[in-house]
């Protein structure tokens, strides 16, 4: 039970990082962090209000109102081009009309988010490892599993860990420079990070517990009875030896092995 849970647990954790991979600009609803303004002047009752959201390969803009004397206009939403590592370009300057918000990040920065397509596919591989182990269902094919398990969550536990500090630094930096004119909402692909982060220590728990439950099942065969030896199989009338390890089947609560 807990062997099958294994591989279930690390494909959702490809799953969501796969998504998060794919977030804003291919993927709009999904994305790392929002900036919102809502301006607005008594003076000739003038307002605008927009938002950009932030994923791994660059933003997206959403539609700006624009209201000058009781008369709306809007601006279409559009996206930027899908590339490694961005900044705050005049175009997100303009969207929220806050020029100082120009270049307060640093392409290095954002280049660093590279690191989530690159784990997602050595979750990929992991999920391999584990269907591989699962259908072996031995020690030797499970503890090199288990390692493999512990060589993706570490570094997923890191890009959870980077998408945290860095969110976190962009929004301590715009609270600084707007002085609370522009506000910094955290995005679903963060959480998502997480999620896949808790399910690969779940996994490899699992694992570990498998194993475990595993060595209690070759003590239960060398403890059965001594009228089993070289009982037949009525199926395939091959004789099972109890003092055998554990590659072969579990009946109920007793297991045997073929010669």
């Amino acid at each position: 039970m807990l062997a099958a849970l294994t591989p279930v647990l690390i494909f959702v954790a490809f799953l969501l990082l796969l998504l998060v991979s794919l977030s804003a600009p291919i993927i709009k609803s999904i994305f790392l962090f929002r900036l919102t303004a809502n301006i607005g002047s008594s003076l000739l009752n003038t307002g605008a209000s927009g938002s950009v959201a932030f994923g791994v390969w660059g933003y997206c803009i959403s539609a700006i109102d624009i209201s000058i004397v009781g008369i709306d206009h809007s601006t279409t939403a559009r996206c930027s081009s899908t590339r490694l590592g961005y900044t705050f370009d005049q175009t997100v300057a303009d969207a929220l009309h806050a020029d100082d918000l120009q270049n307060l990040i640093s392409r290095t920065t954002t280049g660093a988010l590279v690191l989530h397509p690159i784990v997602a596919a050595l979750i990929f591989i992991a999920f391999l490892a584990s269907l591989f182990a699962l259908r072996r269902g031995t020690f030797t094919s499970r503890i090199p599993a288990i390692l493999a398990f512990a060589l993706v969550a570490i570094p997923t536990t890191v890009v959870f860990l980077i998408d945290l500090i860095f969110v976190a630094l962009v929004r301590h930096k715009v609270r600084d420079v707007s002085n609370g004119g522009v506000d910094l909402v955290w995005g679903n692909a963060v959480w998502m990070t997480l999620g896949a982060t808790v399910a690969l220590w779940l996994a490899m728990v699992s694992s570990c517990a498998g194993v475990c439950f595993g060595r209690r099942f070759v003590f239960d065969i060398l403890s059965l009875p001594s009228q089993l030896k070289n009982q037949k199989d009525s199926q395939t009338g091959k004789i099972l030896d109890r003092t055998s390890h554990i590659d072969g089947f579990c009946l109920d609560a007793d297991c045997f092995s073929y010669l």
